[in-house]
Formats: C-alpha cells, structure tokens, sequence
C-alpha cells in the first residue's frame, strides 16, 4: 500500500514539474510592473523578488508622499521593455503565472533590480538576492532611500499607507468633515486609524511637526 501511495505521489510530481517546465518564456519583454512580465507573450513573475504595487505611495524623509510603485514600473519598463529575455522556469503561483528567473544580455534581472533598490529580496520563497539587497540598504539605493511599505504587507492590508519608518508614528488622518487630526500611540483611537496617503492623510516623527503642518491632536 505504501508502494503504491509513493509511485502516485512521484507521479503526480512528475506531471508538475513537466507542467512547469512546459513553458519556457523567451523573447521580447513587455513590462507589467515592477516584478511581473510577459515574455514571448508569456506571463512571468520574476522569482525571488518582490516590487512595490502599481498603485503603492512612498514618503521622503520629509515626509513628502509620492507614486513610488508607478515609479518602479516606469523605471523598469525604460530598462526592459522591448529587450530578450530568456526565463528559467522553477514554479507556478496561484495566479497561474509562469515564476521564472530571466536573464536580458546575460544579467539575473531579479539580481539587478534588488541591487538597484527597485525591488525587495522576497526571502519568504528564495534567500537568492539577500546579500544583494543587504548592499543596496547599506548604500541607500532607490527605494532604499524613503519610507516604503513591505509589498506584501501592502497587499495584506488592501492597500494601506505605509506606516514611516525611524519612530515617525504619530497618523495624520482627515476626517470625513475635512478636519486634519493627529493621534498618537495609546489614544483611543490610534490602533484603529489608517491612513491613506493618496488623499493627503500623513505620518509624523513629532506633536511639533504635526501641528506645524496644520494637523490638531486628536481630544483622546
């Protein structure tokens, strides 16, 4: 019995791998976002790597929120679009989408664009590009350089603002009223607050910052 259960599993494997691995994508690239292609008409997600969404925003240190998700996209469209790619496949996520490590003019992508600080070491599936992106960190790169929301943790929250790194803690919110109100770690109403950067809602490091930049505290 126990034979037979592991000839069943072995080929149930073997047609998995032979699924994955029918499909191996080359040729020209066409970008969808920072982490995801179509090559040769294709669809891949690059292994190991994980960018910012489209629709992601990002603070300067000065607390300045910008589309750095669209800036991710555009930078690796420049560099990509229109070039060969030749995808080593490895895996199929639960999009149906071909997880591949691509090479364009003998360069890892995935490799580049984590040194580059366009995109995170996705460690939850591959320690490929940890060193890498240790580097990128350390010299501040691209998005290295701001306050940036874990893409995944983004995606979790459905789309949330990213919460400022260095302490910055303190949630400016507008209320339904327009009214601009900051609250502060163990108000009544801190844990349940989001913020939403895209309609001007904002982290501070300060009460003084806040209030400088026009927000009141919150009355509990």
């Amino acid at each position: 019995m126990f034979k037979i259960i592991f000839l069943l599993f072995f080929a149930i494997s073997l047609l998995a791998a032979s699924y994955v691995l029918a499909e191996s994508p080359n040729g020209p690239i066409r970008v969808i976002d920072g982490d995801t292609l179509d090559v040769g008409g294709t669809r891949v997600r690059l292994h190991g790597i994980d960018a910012p969404e489209a629709r992601q925003r990002c603070e300067t240190e000065q607390g300045v929120s910008w589309d750095c998700g669209a800036w991710v996209s555009r930078e690796v469209r420049a560099r990509y679009q229109g070039k060969t790619a030749v995808c080593e496949p490895l895996d199929r996520d639960r999009y149906g989408r071909i997880v591949a490590r691509c090479v364009v003019g003998g360069q890892d992508m995935g490799a580049m664009l984590v040194g580059d600080g366009l995109a995170f070491a996705y460690r939850r599936y591959s320690m490929d590009y940890d060193l890498i992106e240790k580097q990128a960190a350390v010299a501040e790169r691209g998005l290295w350089a701001m306050r940036v929301q874990d893409p995944a943790a983004f995606r979790r929250e459905g789309g949330a603002a990213p919460q400022a790194a260095n302490n910055c803690n303190i949630k400016g919110n507008i209320s339904a009223k327009g009214e601009r109100i900051y609250h502060r770690p163990g108000q009544e109403h801190y844990d349940r607050t989001r913020i939403n950067t895209a309609q001007g809602e904002r982290w501070f490091c300060s009460r003084a910052e806040a209030e400088a930049a026009g927000w009141r505290a919150a009355r509990r």
